[in-house]
């Protein structure tokens, strides 16, 4: 694993966390109890903080990225996880709030100030705008994405079998 400070800012990873060796995380980033970093992820919280909370599992190839505090953004853009995120394959993940119970599907953008509540299924290869907003328990889809319908009970509760189906995995891993 490559865990790598940025001005003198080091990432702090909870020792339960299963970190694949060619993932790379820099600088301000904080990762929960039983998360797992699959293979060429890049966590770079070099010009603002990422948080990932419990139970997060980052597929290969993600991106997970911040935005600077600046003239235009005197606080930038910092990124948070909530509990039990499924980031699928490929996704980019950019300033953004993330709320507990969510699927990323693979291939999906959320950009800028965007934030999706609790409980949400994104489809693969979603574009979420910068400051979208998507209210929890729905399915969204599409470039940009769009909400399709409410979830079912079975669909919510998957959300934390997922979850729960990589902490066991990434258990395999630390073994």
């Amino acid at each position: 694993m490559s865990l790598k400070p940025y001005q003198d800012v080091h990432p702090e990873v909870d020792n339960t966390t299963y970190i694949d060796p060619s993932a790379v995380i820099i600088g301000a980033v904080q990762i929960d109890q039983d998360c797992s970093i699959w293979p060429q992820v890049v966590i770079r919280g070099d010009v603002n903080q990422i948080r990932i909370g419990y139970g997060c599992s980052i597929q290969d190839g993600s991106v997970l990225h911040v935005t600077h505090c600046g003239p235009y953004n005197p606080a930038g853009f910092s990124l948070t996880l909530g509990k039990q995120v499924t980031v699928g394959h490929r996704v980019i993940l950019h300033g953004c709030r993330i709320g507990n119970r969510v699927l990323v599907g693979m291939g999906s953008t959320i950009m800028d100030g965007a934030t999706i509540e609790d409980n949400v299924i994104l489809g693969a290869n979603s574009l979420v705008p910068p400051s979208k907003h998507l209210p929890g328990g729905y399915l969204y889809i599409g470039s940009p994405a769009r909400q399709q319908r409410r979830l079912t009970l079975d669909e919510t509760k998957s959300l934390t079998y997922m979850a729960d189906y990589y902490i066991k995995l990434k258990a395999t891993y630390l073994d």
